[in-house]
């Protein structure tokens, strides 16, 4: 079993950027796509971003695209998603996930069977 521990939210000023850390122990991470996924009150989770175990594919939701940017370093076990340009409808607690199988993509958080306790992202207008 994966543990998955988020850093780095905070309260940013709309347009700011903001640059969230994901800690990964205690399976091979190397062979798992990561992702981010994020809820908003009174909002379903849903998919921000995510990577292949090698970095070399990504997805993104329409929404962030051009503006977050997500990324790897499986030396560290580490995963990274840059925020920049943050707008007020970016505002939800953060989560950093684990794909259930090796060799697998996608985009669909019943596809990430370990999870983070989340991170708050707070912009204000």
């Amino acid at each position: 079993q994966v543990q998955l521990v988020e850093s780095g939210g905070g309260l940013v000023q709309a347009g700011g950027s903001l640059r969230l850390s994901c800690a990964a122990s205690g399976r091979t991470f190397s062979t798992y796509a990561m992702a981010w996924f994020r809820q908003a009150p009174g909002k379903e989770r849903e998919f921000v971003a995510a990577i292949s175990w090698t970095g070399g594919s990504k997805l993104y939701t329409d929404s962030v695209k051009g503006r977050f940017t997500i990324s790897r370093d499986s030396a560290k076990n580490m995963v990274y998603l840059q925020m920049n340009s943050l707008k007020s409808e970016d505002t939800a607690v953060y989560y950093c996930a684990e794909h259930s199988m090796r060799w697998k993509i996608t985009d669909r958080a019943a596809d990430f069977g370990s999870w983070g306790q989340g991170t708050q992202v707070t912009v204000s207008s």
